[in-house]
């Protein structure tokens, strides 16, 4: 199924174009000759669409792209410039931590596939994002400080996956740096040659989606919510959460084609 959602026009091309695969789909940031820049209507798209994926048991992984030549440059930075008021700000910069969050509540993983730049708001999405493969020749950045304004939201995703010091140099000093060392960094999973991302992002998504589902939907909500609770906490919601997932029909299918040495068959 493919679907368009939230055109600035009726004539104009859709911000965001959807693409379902088998129990997965891809969502495309479409905005190509703004280098996929997060407007308004670009950020209430992907919430929206990010809330219904939500709703479908059926998808078990999202994998989020951007068209033409570029992942994602950040914020639209005329469509900011064109509302000098303090409320327009809180309301935008609000809209896009709800679709960072919104990347986080999902209860299957999304995995960035990068290519061309991301920078500002574009390297928060892939900092968001679960998972992140980039093209070899995909470059990294938080650059608002050039323009005097601090990536402070970018900050949020940026220093979770990546050390203090590295997060804090990147913030200040706005400047670039290349997949592989966006590998290093922990920024990303895998930096591949341009001409092999599709079909790395295609192993990634068809090793996820071979797994349960209900044991990557209780894992991911898992994984998140311990790593913010004290070692105690986290061991004893650890062993909650696992003692549910036990009870789910596909623990005992996988326990038993184990036992008896033949693939699994998932509940879908």
């Amino acid at each position: 199924m493919n679907t368009q959602t939230q055109t600035s026009s009726p004539a104009a091309a859709p911000l965001l174009v959807r693409q379902d695969g088998a129990h997965f789909t891809t969502l495309t940031l479409n905005r190509p000759q703004q280098f996929n820049s997060l407007s308004e209507g670009l950020l209430y798209a992907l919430q929206r669409e990010l809330e219904a994926i939500a709703k479908q048991p059926e998808i078990r992984a999202v994998v989020l792209a951007g068209a033409g030549k570029a992942f994602c440059a950040g914020h639209d930075l005329r469509e900011m410039r064109g509302t000098p008021k303090l409320e327009y700000y809180q309301q935008l910069f609000g809209r896009c931590g709800q679709v960072m969050m919104a990347i986080r509540k999902l209860p299957v993983p999304v995995i960035a596939r990068v290519h061309g730049v991301a920078t500002a708001a574009g390297c928060q999405l892939v900092g968001a994002c679960d998972l992140a493969i980039g093209s070899a020749s995909a470059r990294f950045a938080v650059s608002g400080i050039n323009a005097g304004l601090f990536c402070s939201t970018p900050a949020v995703a940026l220093s979770r996956n990546v050390s203090t010091k590295r997060a804090f140099d990147l913030l200040v000093t706005a400047r670039f740096i290349d997949a592989p060392t966006a590998k290093d960094w922990g920024l990303i999973n895998e930096a591949v040659s341009d001409d092999a991302l599709d079909q790395a992002v295609l192993d990634l998504v068809t090793t996820i989606t071979a797994k349960s589902p209900a044991a990557i939907r209780h894992g991911k909500a898992l994984f998140y919510e311990q790593r913010e609770l004290e070692l105690p906490d986290a061991y004893a919601l650890a062993a909650e959460v696992m003692a549910h997932n036990m009870m789910e029909e596909d623990a005992g299918e996988g326990l038993d084609a184990f036992l008896q040495k033949r693939t699994p068959v998932w509940k879908d």
